[in-house]
């Protein structure tokens, strides 16, 4: 059933995550220094660890379309991409507290709000997840 609303959901949580983060600006200092994604660049760890993650939640996303069939499983799947995008968004907010050079103006770009995003998608993807499970679980019953 590729075909249902979770599906798109999740079609556009892979999108947002695994294609939009690299044409979106993080954010920007005085200097015109744009942190990006690029994990050889990247001086920390904690600055190395974010493409890492938004390739894993790209990769959770498109993996749970095509557990349809297992629709506990989409929904645990939909529940560990909503924790890796907190997470996600916890390290991007710390980053951008730590970030040296924060005297100066900094502009803070799209791309903080990119997991936020891909966290109120999904837990509308698990929301149609579980509204499936009830019907079939509803219809079990009736036979």
């Amino acid at each position: 059933m590729i075909q249902r609303i979770q599906s798109l959901y999740l079609l556009l949580v892979g999108i947002i995550a695994g294609g939009l983060t690299f044409v979106f600006n993080i954010w920007s200092t005085a200097n015109a220094k744009v942190f990006s994604l690029d994990l050889f660049a990247a001086n920390s760890i904690m600055e190395k660890i974010v493409p890492i993650l938004f390739i894993i939640s790209a990769l959770l996303a498109v993996v749970t379309i095509f557990m349809f069939k297992d629709r506990k499983l989409q929904f645990v799947l939909g529940r560990l991409n909503i924790l890796t995008n907190l997470f996600l968004l916890g390290v991007l907010v710390y980053l951008s507290l730590t970030l040296s050079g924060e005297t100066s103006v900094s502009e803070k770009g799209i791309g903080m709000f990119l997991p936020v995003i891909s966290i109120v998608l999904l837990v509308l993807a698990n929301k149609a997840i579980k509204k499936d499970e009830d019907l079939v679980k509803s219809v079990d019953r009736l036979r």
